[in-house]
């Protein structure tokens, strides 16, 4: 799961590694999630990582997605738009818009309430959103982990 571009395993699966038994059962989950015949588009996978982990303030998380998986087609708009602390999503299409909103609602209050759900059905299944919340929940933990363990920037990552 690291990207072509590193020249060797990510600081964060070394972390991880300190358990093993914690790595091990948490592979079949991200494999899943990272893999491109999961139910969502590579796209709206990345926004939400990357709106998740700019929230989070994780840096490393940020940068390793924007720069290995450079392939979602997110340019520049996405990307400030990702990184906003303001929550200003006007430029975005607006199924992005609810997406970041999906990723925004829960961080700040726990929980999506039901016009936000009802907008969203209207791009993504029942079970797509199931999916695009455990993503969510993933990356926020693994940004925790990444945070609180000063896992150092990679030298081919974006800055965010």
């Amino acid at each position: 799961m690291t990207p072509p571009q590193a020249p060797e395993v990510l600081p964060r699966f070394k972390v991880l590694a300190v358990n093993p038994a914690l790595a091990q059962r948490t592979l079949d989950l991200v494999r899943y999630l990272l893999a491109r015949h999961a139910a969502i588009s590579l796209g709206d996978r990345e926004l939400v990582i990357l709106r998740v982990c700019a929230r989070c303030g994780a840096g490393y998380e940020c940068g390793v997605h924007w720069s290995g998986f450079a392939d979602a087609g997110l340019g520049e708009t996405e990307r400030r738009a990702t990184a906003s602390t303001n929550g200003d999503f006007a430029q975005l299409a607006p199924k992005d818009a609810r997406l970041l909103a999906m990723v925004d609602r829960p961080h700040d209050t726990g929980d999506i309430d039901d016009t936000l759900w009802e907008a969203l059905s209207a791009h993504w299944s029942h079970a797509q959103l199931i999916e695009l919340m455990m993503l969510a929940g993933w990356y926020r933990a693994v940004s925790h982990v990444c945070n609180a363990a000063r896992v150092p920037l990679e030298t081919w990552a974006a800055r965010w």
